[in-house]
């Protein structure tokens, strides 16, 4: 006895459903899908990337509220709350964690979640545990990493030396208590005396040391600024900016948000970008897509960005040598 023509109908197009795998069903779940992002940062100041992160999952076809929750979640920049932080993350059992930079990635990796789990920023990504390879990660991380190839730090010293050609002592800004600081610590000296400049380490865990820390490399003669990228640095950039710009210092960073912040220039990834393509990872996951499968990216281009209202202040004439190579320049 075949079934009445309504209940027909029903029949095959929950078949159709079904024969596309995961993907109508991912887009029309039974019940939003929740995926938490983790960030070290101050309130306020991710509301631009977590704004990117919903364009692309938007535009994926996922809709906030109804088909997807997106809960942004602050640590502690100084890190002290970290572990904390990640227990209650993981007890709150999303779909999917989407998290940045090392630290943070490197606390959650400690509490061993099988929650799938997206990063972003990350340096070192097989150096922290979070994946076998960059091909095939193995496990339940994935996502992109912001490596850079060999002597990019060596290349970063340069173009600020063409920024400011009488640099002679450079300060390097770091926070000593990020997971990867002791392992490229020697290389990046290095690669400033190989350039006929001298290092002056400068160490800040905190806002609160970040003052102090400028105020004695400029006593010991700084009159450059390197900053290494660290949840710390980005989080704070307004106040670095005006810090270096009391001390005269001409800064390199690693992100370009520094520079709109007021820092004089930034070679490095596009953070913005780094983010669109984690929130890509994040929707593939959702439609059935497993972490271990999905290979890490890597950076594939490095963009200069120049800040000209900072360069007059610090009474610097950018060559137009080095303008002609900036993807942007702020006036």
């Amino acid at each position: 006895m075949k079934p009445p023509p309504a209940r027909r109908r029903f029949i095959a197009a929950a078949a159709a459903a079904l024969a596309v795998p995961g993907v109508l069903l991912a887009q029309s779940p039974a019940r939003p899908r929740r995926v938490l992002l983790l960030f070290q940062a101050a309130p306020g100041g991710v509301e631009v990337i977590r704004k990117a992160i919903g364009e692309v999952l938007h535009a994926r076809g996922w809709v906030e509220g109804r088909t997807l929750l997106l809960e942004l979640r602050l640590a502690r920049v100084d890190g002290q709350d970290l572990p904390k932080f990640v227990a209650e993350s993981v007890r709150a059992s999303p779909d999917v964690i989407m998290v940045t930079a090392s630290p943070l990635a490197a606390a959650l990796k400690s509490t061993g979640t099988a929650i799938p789990c997206v990063f972003v920023a990350v340096w070192d990504p097989i150096g922290l545990g979070l994946a076998k390879s960059l091909a095939r990660p193995g496990g339940t991380y994935t996502g992109v990493s912001n490596a850079v190839p060999e002597g990019f730090f060596g290349k970063q010293v340069e173009l600020l030396r063409e920024a400011a050609p009488r640099l002679k002592r450079i300060a390097l800004l770091a926070n000593p208590h990020h997971p990867l600081y002791a392992r490229d610590r020697e290389k990046n000296l290095k690669a400033v005396s190989d350039q006929g400049l001298e290092a002056i380490e400068a160490h800040a865990a905190t806002r609160e040391e970040l003052e102090p820390a400028l105020r004695e490399a400029a006593r010991r003669g700084a009159t450059g600024l390197l900053v290494y990228g660290d949840p710390l640095t980005v989080a704070h950039r307004e106040p670095i900016a005006e810090l270096a710009l009391r001390h005269r210092l001409a800064s390199m960073f690693l992100f370009e948000l520094n520079v709109m912040a007021g820092g004089l220039m930034s070679y490095g990834s596009d953070m913005l970008e780094l983010q669109r393509r984690g929130a890509d990872y994040v929707d593939r996951i959702l439609k059935g897509a497993r972490p271990g499968d999905l290979p890490i990216e890597q950076p594939t281009k490095f963009e200069l960005v120049i800040n000209l209202k900072t360069a007059k202040t610090l009474g610097l004439a950018i060559p137009q040598s080095l303008l002609v190579r900036a993807d942007r320049v702020i006036e």
